[in-house]
């Protein structure tokens, strides 16, 4: 419990209160132990070349001998020191001997090298390497990420449930007063742009975006349910979904910090059903809420509900970012052993990096990768029609329950549950899938082909395409109110085999850019998601509900080819890309 309690913020703030007296490391205890976090080849690479990879070919005209060399010459000529009594202040001045680093015995290259002392996990089994975090562990940091992603996702359609009420108190139309789901969800569609690079930040990490921006996005609940005019109400739901935004891309990359790819992709679909659930369950929890307290009261229990996942998030969820980890711990070494030579391969690419390298990848590279890869766009373009779809498709469901069968506001909540047991029926048999076929297709290092996580999506693909067909044209009073329901059920069927294979599918495929990639799909998606919702009202009212339902079918049919397309020739393209996976 202390292991899991002391990477927390609440952690960090009582070893911080404390001076580091309780929730203890092996190494504050006993900080001899240093010597084992550190890699003497990643460091003897850095002394002898400057940086931690392979000697770059177009060096090789010094000898490809001189590294060995250069250690032979430093075992003979330079005497043992005692290590653990040096300080990188002392520079040998006056000295004849050229300066040798440490751990590794190799002479520091006077014009490439850097005399630095990698900082690193101790070895496989090291525990708080995140990827060797116990399964309840996981299990946990896996529940807390599903919870605060339910909590925020259900932000935006809880607040339709209200729209009739906002409608009467302040005077609007109904397609005004949809604006504060929309742009709701343009708000969190934006803020990852922002948040999720900032997450890769070796000295900022993942906690450090989600709990500020957690601490803000509950108390501006207070903003909205407090607000005195419609533009005050419009301009705090932007910002609420602005805020509450990070995990619903950083989310996935927190996931992958803690599963191996065989294993990430169950992780992944616990994820997705929290994802799904938050929008579906919004119009129930908020409908009878709506109904008897008006428009202010589902917002109060959103309130309630992102406030409890703040305090068990503050006090329970570690850090998961290894980046981060590692220069903690390189930070803590350098201050238990007056060391300043000590540090992580992460904190030396910050120190790398000018201010505005930092602002190319935080506010630049997702728009870049989003609008630049052509597998990126193409499956992002793809599954924001899908999220574009749901939103535009839920409008109908006023129409379709109230109108046509008669349902009152709460019980109109309940038929979104057909969509919730779709999500719960898919999950056995895509983890049955996942064990007896995905998992033996990996190789011995743990890697898989991207374009192997695709064939889920193609069965998802017509899904959607289903569902909205055989609701559009069983919506009608002949038709008794179960039909519509049951074919609501496809679409969380298609959206969770789509949304599932493609997020695992762009994170193999572009893993040193995760945070960055699912922003910007997370970016286009929530875009269509915030647009949809406008025109729906009209076009239902125009074309009705079985030809509307009808268009947003057709338009699914005509993206169908793209998974079978990047099955069959997606590995040809990633090794056209300059930032895609080659060697798979």
């Amino acid at each position: 419990m202390s292991e899991l309690i002391r990477d927390t913020c609440f952690g960090h703030v009582l070893r911080l209160a404390t001076k580091g007296r309780v929730l203890q490391y092996e190494e504050d205890i006993d900080p001899s132990l240093w010597e084992r976090y550190i890699d003497k080849e990643k460091s003897g690479r850095m002394a002898h070349h400057g940086h931690t990879g392979e000697e770059e070919k177009e060096e090789e005209n010094r000898g490809s001998n001189d590294y060995d060399s250069d250690r032979r010459q430093t075992a003979a000529a330079v005497p043992n020191q005692s290590s653990s009594s040096r300080d990188t202040s002392d520079t040998r001045v006056g000295s004849q001997d050229p300066p040798c680093n440490d751990p590794s015995g190799v002479i520091v290259d006077p014009e490439k090298g850097r005399d630095v002392s990698i900082v690193t996990w101790y070895g496989e089994n090291d525990s708080e390497n995140p990827q060797n975090w116990s399964k309840i562990k996981k299990f946990v940091v896996t529940g807390l990420i599903c919870l605060l992603t339910f909590s925020v996702y259900i932000g935006s359609s809880i607040y339709s449930a209200g729209t009739l009420d906002i409608e009467k108190e302040f005077g609007v139309s109904q397609v005004v007063a949809t604006l504060g789901l929309s742009l709701f969800v343009a708000g969190y569609g934006l803020g990852p742009m922002l948040w999720s690079p900032m997450s890769e930040i070796p000295q900022i990490g993942r906690n450090y975006v989600y709990i500020p921006t957690l601490i803000v996005f509950v108390f501006l609940q207070f903003a909205v349910i407090y607000a005195k005019n419609f533009g005050m109400l419009l301009a705090f739901r932007f910002l609420t979904g602005f805020f509450g935004s990070p995990v619903l891309a950083t989310g996935g990359a927190t996931l992958a910090d803690m599963y191996r790819p065989a294993k990430r992709a169950y992780a992944i679909a616990i994820w997705g059903v929290a994802a799904i659930c938050g929008p579906v369950l919004g119009p129930l929890i908020g409908g009878f809420a709506a109904q008897h307290k008006g428009w202010k009261w589902p917002i109060w229990e959103l309130l309630w509900l992102s406030g409890f996942s703040l305090v068990l998030m503050s006090f329970l969820l570690p850090e998961t970012s290894s980046s981060n980890i590692l220069y903690r711990r390189s930070r803590r070494l350098r201050i238990l052993t007056g060391r300043t030579d000590l540090k992580c391969e992460p904190e030396l690419m910050g120190e790398q990096m000018s201010i505005k390298d930092i602002v190319l990848m935080v506010v630049i590279r997702p728009f870049s990768l989003t609008f630049t890869e052509p597998i990126l766009f193409c499956l992002n373009l793809y599954i924001a029609l899908v999220y574009g779809l749901l939103y535009i498709w839920f409008e109908s469901f006023a129409i379709v329950f109230i109108k046509i069968y008669g349902f009152n506001l709460g019980e109109e909540g309940l038929s979104f549950l057909g969509i919730f047991i779709g999500g719960l029926f898919v999950i056995p048999p895509f983890f049955l899938y996942l064990y007896f076929v995905q998992e033996k297709q990996f190789n011995e290092n743990g890697e898989i082909k991207p374009e192997r996580r695709l064939p889920p999506a193609m069965i998802g693909a017509f899904c959607i395409p289903i569902c909205m067909f055989w609701f559009g044209w069983a919506s009608r009073p002949s038709v008794h109110w179960i039909v519509p329901i049951i074919g609501s059920s496809f679409f969380t069927i298609g959206a969770f085999l789509l949304f599932n294979s493609v997020l695992n599918y762009l994170g193999d495929a572009y893993p040193d850019y995760a945070a960055s990639v699912f922003a910007g799909n997370d970016f286009m998606r929530s875009s269509f998601g915030a647009g949809f919702p406008l025109f729906a009202s009209a076009m239902y009212k125009n074309l009705g509900v079985a030809w509307a339902s009808s268009t947003l079918g057709f338009l699914s049919v005509a993206f169908i080819p793209i998974p079978f397309v990047l099955y069959f020739y997606g590995e040809k393209i990633r090794k056209h890309s300059k930032r895609a996976r080659h060697d798979l």
